[in-house]
């Protein structure tokens, strides 16, 4: 249960992280800070989007097109982003098509290397402190 809190709350995070490093490089991908409850709800929903679209696309993918398998997290992405856009809590908007394009790229690029960073930062310090007892 623990673990599974855990990889929860960096999945949470690196879709956060993600998401804010889209903001920051992307002038058509907008957080509104303004409304931080919004983009709070935002990370929420989209990751709970992407862990149930990214399996069902890709065994979609499998069955019907075979080609599509290296776009799976960047198309899951995209829908993910489109649903938490078009629901009405406020929290993210996208302008353009370079911030639908890229930004689903950057924040699946993000959120991959965060989930496979981040439980290594944390658990390297988990080790040097069992180790310093």
């Amino acid at each position: 249960m623990i673990t599974l809190l855990f990889r929860t709350l960096i999945y949470l995070v690196s879709a956060g992280i993600g998401l804010i490093v889209a903001d920051l490089v992307l002038p058509g991908f907008q957080i509104q800070w303004d409304k931080w409850w919004g983009f709070v709800i935002c990370i929420v929903i989209f990751a709970i989007l992407q862990s149930i679209l990214s399996p069902w696309i890709t065994k979609l993918a499998d069955r019907y097109a075979h080609v599509l398998m290296g776009g799976i997290g960047i198309f899951s992405t995209l829908v993910a982003l489109i649903v938490v856009v078009l629901l009405p809590i406020g929290g993210l908007r996208i302008v353009d098509v370079t911030g639908w394009l890229l930004g689903s790229v950057i924040v699946w690029l993000i959120s991959a290397l965060g989930t496979v960073l981040l439980p290594l930062i944390f658990l390297k310090r988990e080790v040097k402190e069992r180790r310093g007892r």
